[in-house]
C-alpha cells in the first residue's frame, strides 16, 4: 500500500502532472457542455420541423433534409466525423473547438429523435387549444408544448450528456488535451502504465455514477414520485 501511495505520488505530485490531468478534465468538461447545448438546440429545430411537417406539405421536403442529416451523422462513426471536420472541414481552428462542434452536431442528430418523441408524448389536443386561443403554431409550440414536453425530455438530455462525456474520450485524435489524453501522455512521460490509466478510469465513472444518480432523483422528482 505505502508502495502504491509513493508511486502515485511520484507520477503525479512531483512530477507536476496532476494540473495536467485536471486540464484535461476541464476540457473534457467544456467540450462535453459545449457539444450538449449545440446538440439540444439542432435536436430541438430538427424535432419542431418534423413535428410541423406532418401536417404541412411545405414543412415536409425541409422534413426529408432533415431525415438526411440524421441519417449521415448517424451513420458517420464519431471518431472518423471528428477527423473529417479538424483536417478539411474547419481545418483553421483550435482542437477544442472543433471538437465541441463535431460532437455537438453528432449528438444533434440523436437528439432531435429523443426531443421528437418528447413532443410526440404531448397531447396533439394542447397544439389545438392553443391555436383556438389566437396563438400561431411557433408560439403555441414555445409556450404550450415545449414546456410540457420537458419533463419527459430533460431525463434523455441528461442520459445523452453521460453518452458525450464518453465519447469524447477520442478528442485526442485531434490534439486535444482531454482527460484520456492527459493520462496517456502521463503514462508516456512518467514510464507508469497502470496508475494513469487507472485515475482516467476511475474519474469517468466517479462522474458518470454522481450524474446517473443526479438523474434518477430528476425522474422521481418529474414523476411526482419523490416523497421527500
Amino acid at each position: 500500500m505505502q508502495e502504491w501511495i509513493a508511486k502515485l505520488n511520484e507520477t503525479f505530485i512531483e512530477s507536476g502532472y496532476y494540473k495536467f490531468m485536471l486540464e484535461g478534465l476541464g476540457n473534457t468538461v467544456i467540450i462535453t457542455l459545449g457539444a450538449l447545448l449545440i446538440g439540444v438546440i439542432i435536436g430541438t429545430l430538427i424535432a419542431v420541423v418534423k413535428y410541423f411537417a406532418e401536417d404541412s406539405k411545405i414543412m415536409k421536403p425541409l422534413a426529408a433534409l432533415c431525415d438526411v442529416y440524421v441519417t449521415v451523422i448517424r451513420g458517420i462513426p464519431v471518431v472518423v466525423l471528428l477527423l473529417i471536420f479538424y483536417f478539411i472541414i474547419l481545418t483553421s481552428a483550435e482542437g477544442i473547438l472543433v471538437a465541441v462542434i463535431t460532437f455537438g452536431i453528432n449528438s444533434g442528430a440523436y437528439m432531435a429523435e429523443l426531443i421528437r418523441s418528447g413532443l410526440g408524448a404531448v397531447d396533439k389536443g394542447q397544439m389545438e387549444a392553443g391555436r383556438s386561443l389566437g396563438m400561431s403554431k411557433m408560439q403555441a409550440m414555445r409556450k404550450i408544448v415545449l414546456p410540457q414536453a420537458i419533463r419527459y425530455i430533460l431525463p434523455a438530455i441528461g442520459n445523452e450528456m453521460i453518452a458525450l462525456l464518453k465519447e469524447t474520450s477520442v478528442a485526442g485524435y485531434v490534439a486535444v488535451v482531454d482527460l484520456t489524453r492527459a493520462g496517456n501522455l502521463t503514462r508516456n512521460n512518467t514510464h507508469d502504465a497502470v496508475n494513469p490509466l487507472m485515475v482516467v478510469a476511475v474519474t469517468y465513472l466517479l462522474i458518470v455514477v454522481v450524474l446517473s444518480r443526479l438523474l434518477k432523483i430528476l425522474e422521481r422528482r418529474l414523476s411526482g414520485n419523490d416523497k421527500r
